[in-house]
C-alpha cells in the first residue's frame, strides 16, 4: 500500500480557497496583501510567540520575574508588540491555583501572543459560564482540576489583557526553550487546558 499521497483539503479549506479566488478575481483583494496578512498571522503574531514567552519563563528565572513585574515590557523585549499586545499581565498556574481568562463584555485578546481569538472565546456561553461555572467549562475542554486547587477567573479588558503561564510539565528539566515551546498551546495560555505532556508533543 502506498501512503505517499496528500490528503484532500477539508470542506472549510475549499470554501476559503473559493472565496479567496473570487475576491482576487473581482479585484477586491490584492493577492500580495493577502499573502502578507496570512504570513503575519501564521508567522509573526500568534500562539507560537506566546509559546516562546512561556518557554523562556520556564527556563529563565530573571525573565519570569520580569514578566510578573512588567509583562508588556518583557514580552516586547522578545520583539512581540502591537495588535492588542499592550497592557499585558501574567497569571501563573501552580499546583494550588489554576487561572482561566475570559472577556465578559467584549473580545479583548492579546493577538500578538495568541493570534486570532477562537470563536468559542467570543461566544456568549463561554463568557458567561467561565465566570459562573469555571470547573465545568474546564471539564468540557478535558481539563480536570483537583478539588483542592483554587480556580481564578480573570476578566480581560482593553486596559488589562491576561496571559496564563501554564505549569511546566514534569520530566522536562533539560529541555531547550524550542523543545519546551512545543508543549505550549493557545488554549493553555488562556487556561482552558494545561500544557501538553512530553509524550504528547
Amino acid at each position: 500500500m502506498n501512503d505517499n499521497h496528500t490528503s484532500p483539503p477539508s470542506e472549510m479549506e475549499l470554501k476559503v480557497k473559493a472565496l479567496e479566488s473570487l475576491l482576487v478575481e473581482k479585484g477586491l483583494v490584492d493577492p500580495a496583501a493577502l499573502d502578507e496578512l496570512i504570513d503575519t498571522y501564521e508567522n509573526r503574531v500568534g500562539p507560537k510567540n506566546g509559546a516562546k514567552v512561556v518557554a523562556r519563563a520556564w527556563t529563565d528565572p530573571q525573565f519570569k520575574a520580569w514578566l510578573h513585574e512588567d509583562a508588556t515590557a518583557a514580552i516586547a523585549s522578545m520583539g512581540f508588540t502591537g495588535r492588542q499586545g499592550e497592557h499585558m499581565k501574567i497569571v501563573e498556574n501552580t499546583n494550588v491555583i489554576h487561572n482561566l481568562v475570559v472577556c465578559t463584555l467584549c473580545s479583548c485578546y492579546p493577538w500578538t501572543v495568541l493570534g486570532l481569538p477562537p470563536v468559542w472565546y467570543k461566544s456568549a456561553p463561554y463568557r458567561a459560564r467561565a465566570v459562573m461555572a469555571p470547573r465545568e467549562v474546564l471539564k468540557e475542554f478535558g481539563t480536570e482540576i483537583g478539588k483542592d486547587v483554587e480556580i481564578k477567573v480573570w476578566d480581560s479588558t482593553s486596559e488589562m489583557r491576561y496571559l496564563v503561564l501554564p505549569e511546566r510539565p514534569a520530566d522536562t528539566k533539560d529541555w531547550s526553550e524550542q523543545k519546551l515551546s512545543a508543549l505550549v498551546s493557545r488554549n493553555s495560555m488562556i487556561g482552558v487546558e494545561k500544557a501538553r505532556l512530553p509524550e504528547e508533543s
